[in-house]
């Protein structure tokens, strides 16, 4: 019998597939062909079942059909206490704690750590005394440093000292912007 190049082609993919279904199929059915059945039986803790404390019920993972006489004679321990319903779970009763929990709790921080707010700007270093205003003139405004050296006539708009810019003239303060920080305070009127 002569195999044609088609043929090699087939003959490999089967003995490929073969090598691998072979060992397949007697990992699947090693129980029923050798009989390696488990005796030992553990529960969901994964310790042996017969070193169980009295009264606490084992639970199988083993798809073991036997009839397990240890695990009813564990059942068979727990005695029933008055006033508990049987058909019903409940948890354990929580003792009330010795300690106040406000108190304790009172500096327990939540969520991520914030960073600490930014400082506020520094206050503007000059007082408002007063404006002039003549018919169609602009409104100029008298200002002075607060350590008294020098004195400033201002209209809207002007900086002052290289550094603070008048936005608003008003009747009782005037709103002034920190051009550094870009910061506006008012400056009421305080009188001389």
């Amino acid at each position: 019998m002569k195999i044609g190049a088609d043929n090699k082609k087939q003959v490999i993919w089967m003995s490929a597939l073969l090598a691998i279904a072979i060992p397949f199929a007697l990992y699947s059915f090693k129980d029923m062909l050798w009989g390696g059945g488990s005796t030992a039986v553990t529960t969901s803790a994964g310790h042996d079942a017969g070193a169980q404390k009295p009264g606490s019920a084992a639970i199988s993972i083993d798809s073991d059909p036997r009839l397990r006489l240890d695990i009813l004679d564990a059942s068979r321990k727990i005695k029933y206490e008055p006033g508990r319903n049987i058909f019903e779970m409940q948890a354990a009763q929580i003792e009330p704690p010795i300690a106040n929990v406000r108190q304790q709790t009172a500096n327990v921080h939540y969520g991520p750590d914030l960073p600490p707010p930014p400082p506020p700007p520094p206050p503007i270093p000059l007082k408002f005394y007063g404006f002039a205003s003549k018919p169609g003139e602009t409104k100029k405004i008298f200002l002075q440093q607060q350590n008294g050296e020098h004195m400033f006539v201002a209209t809207q708009g002007e900086v002052i000292d290289r550094r603070y810019k008048v936005i608003q003239i008003q009747a009782n303060a005037v709103v002034m912007e920190d051009m550094l920080t870009n910061s506006r305070q008012p400056l009421p009127l305080t009188p001389r």
